[in-house]
Order: structure tokens, then C-alpha cells, then sequence
């Protein structure tokens, strides 16, 4: 039934005449729409079916063995959900998440919200599979009750799962977090104040938090900043931002009143670290009085010619931050402030091949290989090389010099590569392999066969692995 939905909406959106010819009506557009709406709400309630099934694959016994000790690094059983969910084990989710295309950390979610609903929260997750509820609706509330601090005990969870139930999961983020807050309250899981006011029970829950999103870079060189901070330190922030627009207008500023905030507000930080420093006994400031502010580090990568003795940049460049375009102009602004500490460093050709003797990584080679890679190279991460290990592709064998052995694993830039400290402990500690197939590119196998191409463009599905005993036609 779902897939004669599916054919129906791509021939409306894809056939001959589609447009004012296709005789479609208003009401018939609007029921294909609708349609389509069902078959993902459905495809979405059974990829939660599955994924708690994929977890059932993959409990704590999975990864015991008898007598065995413990391999530091080794894979471990993971709580994923909340109190009363089942453990599993680590490193099942990070096939799971290539083989849909997401990262590892979205697949850790999207296993640990199933077995959320179908353990803690099952008439929600009875709602779901009945089509009542659609699936990212409980999974909003999943991932409360997983992450809410102090934790529910599955009693708790149970309330908040017949309350939402209540109403087929229509609640919003605001009424959720109270009824967690009630519930907190209601099965004495917080030490509360005997002297406070009931009614302020909702306290419990401490939203407060100043979270500044360095992963998600504006093309224009901007970053988001998000917080939630007490009443009055509020206001003050808001009088401080105001006070430094407005001065910046009478110094001559026409930029816009939010452009003019979001500047005092760098402005505010920056004097703020300086004051710090100043406070401290640092002893090198400038004509103002006020020492330099913290250094910050921005990694921005721009091409560069020679004309005569001057050396040229091109008009745009990458930031590492955040994987992000950059202009050269913008670049020019961040370092034109007078408290800017700005460093530039030597040009290193990824194209030459670099060795060392021994297995530690000298500096000049672990920045080529973070140049080089951008990011972790297994399919789907995203996390900066930066803040990566630089693994041995093939391993360094300790033996091999005292044994009159070539070294198979070579400290070299044809055999390392970035990868963050949880891919490189899977790389380790479990089936997962993966070659370097050209500089910088990389072919990995999954435990069951699936292949990936990773290289600095994002992540490529390869051929399926073959179904069991049928053999893979050849290639002429």
C-alpha cells in the first residue's frame, strides 16, 4: 500500500504534462501531499522498530568473552537510553549510522530513543507504531526523559509517558519540561528546598546554559549563540549590549541596531579578558593600559600566488571551523582589531611525502595530516582532525626492528590518517578495516560487508556486499 502511494506522488510530481495539464485539482494535490506524509511517518515509526531490533542484536554478552582481560580502548556495554533500557554494545551503532547515511552520534540517538519509547515509554511508543503519534513527535519526549538531570527512574518515566500519552504526544517543549519538573518533584528525585515555594517546584530543572554552536559557521563568518541565564543577569547583558550600540552609533556606526549589538557584544567579551589579564599581573599592555586579550585561534586556509616580491591570496578561502567558506576581506576585519594576536605559519605541501623514523608523530607531519584529511576519515564524521588521533593505518610493529623485520606500519603520510579518539578505538577493537587508496582517500569495510570512499569531499556508498552464497558476477 505504501509504495502504490509513493509511485502516485513521483508520477504527479514527474509525468508527462506535470503542471497545469496534469488535471490534477487542488484537493488531489493536497491528498497526494498527505499521502506522502503518511508513508514517511510510517517509514520513520518502523526505522524505530528496527533500530531496537538492531540493539537487541547487540547486548552486553555480545562483546564478553571467558577468560579475557580488560584491553584498554576495548569495546565496552553502553547505556544509550534511560533507566530500565537495555545496555548495548558500543560500537554496534556506527554501522547502523553509515548504512543510513548519518553520523555515529545520530545513530547512537536513533537507537537509544527507541528503546527509550519501547522500554520506558511504551504507550507513546504503542501511539507511534498505531499511526496516532508520528515518530519525531516521541522522540522529542524520548530524548528529554533520557537526558533529564537528576535522572528518571522508570516509575518517573512511566508518569510522564501516561501523561503525554494522554494527550497523543501533543506538547510542546515549555509543557514538557514542567511536567518533567512535576515529576521530579512528585517522586522526591531532587533535594529540594524546605523553605521554597511550591509553586516553584519547576526549579528543579536547572535550564541555564550558554552554548555557543562553533560546528555550524555562517557562510558570512558568523556563529550562533544560544543561552538561558538568570532574570537579572539578563537584563544586565541586555542594558550592557545596548550601551555598547548605541556608542558604537555616536562613534559613526551605520550598521544595523542588531549588527551594532552583536558587535558590543565581541566588544563586551574582549575587554572583559583583557580587564581578567590585566587583573592578574600581566605585565605587557598597550597604550591603553590593557593588555592584549586571549589569543583565539581561527584556521583559515587561503590560495596564494607570487606576483614579484608580493604575495597575493585568493578572494575566498576555507575555515576549519566549521568547514565553512570564508572571505579574504573578512579575514583582513578580524585581525585589523589592535588587541589581535595573529600568527602566521610556514606553508606545508600536502603533496610531499613525509617520514619519521620512529612511531611518534613530529609535529610538521600530524599538521600535513590534518591539512590533508579536514576531518575524522571514517564514513560520516564530521569532527574536526584537529582535535583527532593520527592513526597507523597499517600498525606499527613494535617487534618488527628486533625480529630483523621490515616495519609493515611506517610512520609515514601514505599510512596515516585522522581519526577521532571513538572511530579509532572501533578501528582497533573491531572488525571495521580500511585502506588508503590514494592520499588522502580511503576505502573502509564494515563487519558486515557494506564499503565506503571516504576522502575530503564527504563520504561515497560503494558496491553492496554480496548476498550469502551468491557470488558477485565479474567485470569484464
Amino acid at each position: 500500500m505504501a509504495s502504490s502511494r509513493v509511485e502516485h506522488m513521483i508520477e504527479v510530481a514527474t509525468g508527462p504534462g506535470a503542471g497545469e495539464a496534469d488535471g490534477l485539482t487542488a484537493a488531489d494535490l493536497l491528498a497526494s501531499i498527505r499521502s506522502a506524509r503518511d508513508v514517511e511517518n510510517q517509514a520513520a515509526a518502523e526505522q524505530l522498530i528496527l533500530a531496537a531490533r538492531w540493539a537487541d542484536l547487540h547486548p552486553p554478552e555480545s562483546i564478553h568473552s571467558a577468560a579475557t582481560f580488560p584491553v584498554p580502548g576495548c569495546e565496552h556495554e553502553e547505556p544509550i537510553a534511560g533507566d530500565g533500557a537495555p545496555l548495548v554494545a558500543e560500537f554496534c551503532v556506527a554501522e547502523l549510522g553509515t548504512v543510513l547515511g548519518i553520523s555515529t552520534v545520530a545513530a547512537k540517538k536513533l537507537i537509544g530513543h527507541a528503546l527509550e519509547l519501547r522500554h520506558r515509554l511504551p504507550r507513546l511508543w504503542a501511539q507511534v507504531h498505531a499511526g496516532a503519534v508520528p515518530a519525531w513527535r516521541a522522540r522529542t519526549v524520548a530524548e528529554t526523559t533520557i537526558h533529564t538531570n537528576p535522572v528518571l527512574t522508570r516509575e518517573a518515566a512511566g508518569f510522564v509517558d501516561a501523561q503525554v500519552a494522554a494527550v497523543a504526544g501533543r506538547i510542546g517543549p515549555a509543557q514538557l519540561d514542567r511536567l518533567v519538573a512535576e515529576t521530579i518533584t512528585r517522586y522526591d528525585l531532587a533535594v529540594t528546598d524546605p523553605t521554597a515555594d511550591p509553586e516553584d517546584g519547576y526549579l528543579s530543572v536547572d535550564p541555564r546554559h550558554v552554548t555557543v554552536h562553533d560546528d555550524d559557521v555562517h557562510f558570512a563568518g558568523t556563529m550562533r549563540i544560544e543561552a538561558e541565564v538568570d532574570l537579572a543577569d539578563a537584563l544586565d547583558l541586555d542594558r550592557a549590549v545596548a550601551h555598547g550600540a548605541e556608542t558604537l552609533k555616536t562613534l559613526g556606526s551605520d550598521e544595523s541596531l542588531d549588527a551594532r549589538r552583536a558587535k558590543a557584544l565581541g566588544d563586551l567579551a574582549r575587554t572583559q579578558t583583557a580587564l581578567d589579564l590585566h587583573a592578574s599581573g600581566v605585565t605587557d599592555a598597550s597604550e591603553d593600559g590593557l593588555p592584549p586579550a586571549r589569543e583565539m585561534v581561527i584556521h583559515a586556509h587561503f590560495d596564494a600566488t607570487l606576483s614579484g616580491d608580493t604575495t597575493v591570496f585568493g578572494p575566498t578561502g576555507r575555515m576549519e571551523n566549521g568547514q565553512r567558506l570564508v572571505l579574504l576581506e573578512q579575514i583582513q576585519a578580524w585581525c585589523g582589531d589592535t588587541r589581535t594576536q595573529v600568527t602566521v605559519k610556514p606553508v606545508i605541501d600536502l603533496n610531499t611525502p613525509l617520514t619519521a623514523q620512529g612511531y611518534d608523530i613530529p609535529d610538521q607531519i600530524r599538521e600535513q595530516i590534518i591539512l590533508r584529511d579536514r576531518t575524522c576519515v571514517f564514513p560520516r564524521c564530521s569532527r574536526p582532525a584537529r582535535g583527532c588521533d593520527i592513526d597507523h593505518v597499517v600498525p606499527w610493529d613494535e617487534h618488527a626492528e628486533a625480529e630483523g623485520r621490515p616495519q609493515p606500519g611506517p610512520t609515514t603520510t601514505s599510512n596515516l590518517a585522522a581519526l577521532c579518539r571513538f572511530h579509532h578505538r572501533l578501528k582497533t577493537h573491531s572488525p571495521w578495516r580500511y585502506a588508503m587508496v590514494a592520499p588522502g582517500v580511503f576505502e573502509w569495510r564494515s563487519p558486515h560487508g557494506f564499503r565506503f570512499r571516504r576522502d575530503h569531499t564527504g563520504t561515497t556508498e560503494l558496491d553492496p556486499p554480496d548476498p550469502p552464497g551468491i557470488p558477485r558476477p565479474r567485470r569484464r
